[in-house]
């Protein structure tokens, strides 16, 4: 039987534009829906953008607008730039919408009315020149820790220290700059500790999350849950709390709302969303960032708990993106927009490329711009793409454009193709798409070796009907291929779906031949990579952030100052400093495979298992000291933030520690018990 399947993603913020960050996310569960939609499942995507709060207020008043009108636009923008990365929703809405106001007011006034809101006194930093209470965020000062200057109200980005507004050193208002004062007021709580039974037994249940994801919510447990602030104070962009004066829900607790009301402005009919919503009839499916999780795992679930519906039958939880081993920079051109990749690359590049790097854990998943050309040029292009385009051209016109029939030897190859669907299956549905690439391309390799066996387009010359037989063969096995990678690459399955004359490839139809038929003509299906495209991407992105962020001229030290530090070196007594130290991460590794590399005498491939940090990649130089076969099942030190190396055999992620001659070489290996990815101190 089908399953009913409602799924949400993390709610775009109004006050920015789409970036990768958000497109991972976006492309994430595009994957997963247009997956159990090729299966057969009914499956909603449903999505908004979260609006409310004071810097939306904030922001739309220096830009001389209404919040509304604001918050209108970027919406339009935020579709636009979401969509344009193949992500399909079934409704894309906003969370300033009449359907949010009524559920938050009536989620609201059952947990009041069931005893779960109480109100008490604060005391909170206020503007007296801005007539309102500062958000952490709209708080600057000095860090009462390392000093540093114009640090946040709630954490200093200079040295990680988390704290109080009240402990800034000579905080000022960061819209005015005027120094706050403390001031009383009542806020309304939410009573999370009401639920923790209840969230630890929901949190345990099935696989609803992920294993990293409820080790950190059990650490939340250990710590015991706290009562949160649902109130924030006029001025504020919002919805107004009802039976209070002057007080608005705080935009965490209308924002998960939004999923609900997304979901009933398209379903329009009540009885079924509380189909999903209170009977639980459907699976209620949430993709999020790991930094949301709090927020996710325990307030929303127990809000739904505590008015009367459905907690969420999943939640998966991924790491953030970086670029090239680093987080995103402006600075370096790496904090890049959607619409600006869209303008240099190809989007379904981008897509491929996630699959590749996409586990089912909340690691955090890195491009290498030179691993994403190689990825996509090999992978995609060269095996996938090429299978298709070299029988289906000049030769496929020679017969007339007419496929024959399957041979035996062809039924074999066919077979052995679909013999994978259970098995990709699952990792699609356990959200393992790396593992979904790598048995795609595996088998493509297979699909090419018969190709080049046969070159049929040689065989042509002398023998019509067995080369018709050779790519009969070659583009059925590309049917299959394709229907693999449809919910990955939807443009080029749709352009495969023209070139073989179906209505479309599914799961449904794997197993159907196309046999005896004329194909439609060949169209380009993707090209490859060029790597200047890359340049003049980052190139435009960092012009961006120079031109907002113009930095002003510096004297040059002297050259002969003798106080001048010298940069990427020891000091002069031979010593480093702690800080230094504590930049190389060193962590414990389970070589999973191992791997002479062909053309290499020294090199060795391995796989190594770093825990949540994924699996990693390494050429190490290890061979005159170790086979191969000796390697797989040992745990080694594994120096993990190493930035990224593309060499002439590929790209190599990390590094092994070992001492000794090139002979005798001895890896380093963790005393007692130690885990995948454990950090070394």
């Amino acid at each position: 039987m089908s399953k009913h399947i409602l799924v949400t993603s993390a709610l775009p913020y109004a006050n920015g534009s789409i970036h990768l960050g958000h497109i991972l996310e976006a492309v994430q569960t595009d994957i997963w829906v247009r997956f159990q939609k090729l299966i057969g499942n009914e499956c909603y995507f449903f999505c908004a953008d979260d609006t409310h709060g004071t810097p939306i207020m904030i922001a739309a008043k220096k830009a001389g607008k209404t919040p509304e009108s604001m918050i209108e636009e970027v919406q339009k923008e935020h579709y636009r730039d979401l969509t344009s990365f193949g992500v399909e929703y079934d409704n894309y809405y906003t969370t300033n919408s009449d359907e949010n106001r009524k559920f938050s007011e009536s989620i609201y006034l059952t947990l009041k009315k069931n005893g779960h809101i109480v109100a008490r006194n604060i005391e909170q930093s206020y503007c007296e020149h801005d007539k309102m209470f500062l958000p952490d965020r709209f708080i600057k000062g000095t860090c009462p820790k390392c000093g540093a200057k114009d640090q946040y109200g709630d954490s200093c980005e200079v040295c990680g220290t988390s704290y109080s507004p009240k402990d800034l050193k000579d905080s000022y208002c960061s819209i005015c700059g005027t120094t706050p004062v403390l001031k009383e007021s009542k806020h309304l709580f939410f009573k999370l500790q009401d639920f923790q039974n209840q969230l630890k037994t929901w949190m345990e249940e099935g696989n609803r999350l992920n294993e990293g994801a409820q080790k950190k919510l059990q650490e939340w447990f250990t710590s015991g849950l706290q009562e949160w602030d649902i109130s924030r104070d006029g001025p504020y962009f919002g919805f107004a709390i009802p039976e209070e004066e002057n007080k608005y829900f705080y935009v965490w607790l209308d924002a998960p709302i939004g999923y609900m009301a997304s979901s009933l402005n398209h379903l329009k009919d009540e009885k079924k969303f509380n189909e999903f919503w209170k009977e639980g009839k459907g699976e209620i499916v949430h993709f999020i960032g790991k930094d949301i999780l709090y927020f996710h795992g325990l307030f929303w679930p127990a809000m739904l708990m505590g008015s009367g519906y459905k907690a969420p039958s999943q939640l998966n939880v991924h790491g953030f993106l970086t670029v090239n081993g680093e987080k995103m920079s402006k600075s370096r051109g790496t904090f890049i927009n959607a619409s600006t990749f869209a303008k240099y690359l190809d989007i379904e590049h981008f897509r491929f490329y996630m699959a590749c790097r996409l586990g089912s854990g909340m690691e955090d998943v890195d491009i290498s711009f030179d691993d994403f050309v190689s990825r996509v040029n090999s992978d995609l292009i060269g095996n996938l793409v090429n299978l298709v385009s070299r029988v289906s051209t000049s030769i496929l016109d020679k017969m007339d454009r007419k496929l024959g029939t399957l041979s035996t030897e062809g039924k074999s190859l066919v077979t052995e193709l679909l013999s994978k669907e259970t098995e990709i299956r699952e990792a699609y549905e356990s959200r393992n798409y790396s593992k979904v690439m790598r048995e795609i391309t595996g088998l493509g390799d297979k699909v090419n070796k018969y190709v080049n066996d046969y070159a049929p387009w040689n065989l042509i010359k002398s023998d019509v009907e067995k080369a018709r037989e050779v790519v009969t063969t070659s583009l059925n096995c590309a049917k299959i291929l394709f229907t693999y990678l449809a919910p990955v690459t939807p443009k080029i399955a749709n352009a495969i779906t023209e070139l073989f004359q179906v209505p479309t490839l599914s799961f449904l139809n794997l197993s159907e031949t196309i046999e005896n038929k004329i194909l439609g003509p060949y169209q380009m299906l993707s090209k490859r990579v060029e790597e200047k495209n890359i340049s003049l991407m980052i190139s435009e992105t960092k012009e961006a952030f120079e031109k907002a962020n113009p930095t002003p001229t510096k004297q040059e030290p002297s050259k002969s100052n003798p106080n001048e530090p010298k940069v990427g070196t020891v000091s002069e007594d031979g010593f480093i400093t702690i800080d230094e130290l504590t930049k190389v991460e060193l962590r414990v590794g389970l070589i999973k495979e191992a791997n002479p590399v062909e053309g290499a005498d020294k090199l060795l491939f391995v796989k190594v298992d770093l825990g949540e940090k994924g699996i990693k990649n390494v050429f190490a130089g290890i061979k005159a000291s170790y086979t191969a076969e000796e390697l797989v099942g040992k745990k080694v030190v594994v120096v993990a933030n190493l930035k990224p190396r593309q060499m002439k055999f590929g790209l190599s992620e990390a590094m092994l520690l070992a001492s000794g001659k090139e002979k005798t070489l001895s890896l380093f290996v963790p005393d007692r018990d130690a885990n995948p990815g454990d950090l070394l101190k």
